[in-house]
């Protein structure tokens, strides 16, 4: 009896270590494929290149958190056009750990006008031959990818395979009714987005695929080619592509996070410095424009007027019975 006992529990604790060599093998499996997964990954996704062409002028309060963030999202390189005054402030003295490194690259366009178009292009011509994707972002424009946290992978992926331009929606942020600025991050201080979307306006923003030989940036959405470029949204959709004041929106998954006023202090510094686009009277034009705009996206209020007239030295009667533009929204 004793020896038949034996005999069952020896069978049952056969079957046992077969379960559990079985499960060990099918666990030793599965750490192999994962360990050859990210082999292949980092050899073969992570081998492209991407950078960032961005142009900068008084905003040293805000370089850190930019260049952080595209750190973090996995960009090789972010050049980065000087357009300060001659004698203005330099972003060495907020950033030079990463210029040091060779993440960040300064190019001298200290007290140049009118500037946007000319260091886009500029940047391109130089390095579309270095990079696989060049993104054209301004420093108050975040990236936002959803499901990705490295921007490699998603422009790795095949849907993007015959797409020479991709188009990001602008998420844009109000001012949070902050009248002052704070020392703390833009995604900290204006979590607050604007709820409908003007249609009468650039809504996008380019990453462009290098290696185009002839490729003219015309404007920060729209660029031209002796070759008809294709164009997509960040779902990879071709159909869906940029038509002026009528572009499709993706604000769930695949955007630009846009901090386009920040506080009225800030905003009336952002138009005090000037526009990339625009100098003389279309400078003052510009100046009005971005007044209204900001008033759309923002709560009105007298206060504020008051101070944007002050700040600024201009005649803003106008505004003072301020209800908004009648514009079509796009929702």
């Amino acid at each position: 009896m004793r020896i038949k006992q034996q005999n069952i529990i020896y069978i049952k604790l056969k079957k046992c270590y077969k379960i559990f060599y079985k499960k060990l093998i099918i666990l030793i499996l599965i750490v192999f494929v994962n360990s050859y997964n990210f082999y292949y990954l980092k050899k073969n996704l992570f081998k492209e290149k991407i950078c960032i062409c961005t142009v900068g002028k008084k905003e040293n309060k805000y370089i850190m958190e930019y260049v952080e963030h595209y750190k973090n999202y996995g960009v090789d390189k972010i050049y980065l056009y000087d357009n300060n005054d001659i004698d203005g402030e330099y972003f060495e003295s907020v950033i030079n750990n990463y210029i040091k490194e060779g993440f960040v690259e300064i190019l001298n366009w200290r007290g140049k006008e009118t500037v946007v178009r000319g260091t886009m292009n500029d940047c391109y011509k130089r390095n579309n031959k270095n990079y696989d994707w060049l993104i054209f972002y301004e420093l108050d424009e975040f990236v936002h990818l959803s499901n990705y946290s490295n921007i490699k992978h998603f422009l790795h992926e095949k849907k993007f395979s015959k797409c020479q331009i991709i188009h990001l929606n602008l998420l844009i942020h109000n001012d949070n009714n902050q009248l002052y600025y704070e020392n703390k991050s833009l995604f900290e201080r204006f979590p607050k987005i604007v709820s409908k979307i003007l249609v009468p306006m650039l809504q996008v923003k380019m990453i462009i695929k290098g290696g185009i030989n002839d490729l003219e940036i015309i404007s920060t959405a729209q660029s031209k080619s002796k070759m008809n470029l294709t164009y997509c949204n960040g779902f990879g959709d071709y159909s869906k592509i940029f038509i002026w004041y009528t572009n499709v929106t993706d604000y769930k998954y695949y955007y630009v996070d846009h901090f386009f006023s920040k506080s009225t202090e800030e905003f009336i510094t952002k138009l005090a410095k000037g526009d990339g686009f625009a100098k003389g009277k279309a400078l003052e034009d510009y100046k009005i424009f971005r007044i209204k705009r900001y008033f759309q996206y923002n709560d009105f209020s007298l206060k504020k007027l008051k101070f944007i007239e002050k700040g600024l030295n201009l005649n803003l009667s106008q505004f003072r019975n301020w209800k908004g533009l009648k514009w079509e929204i796009y929702q």
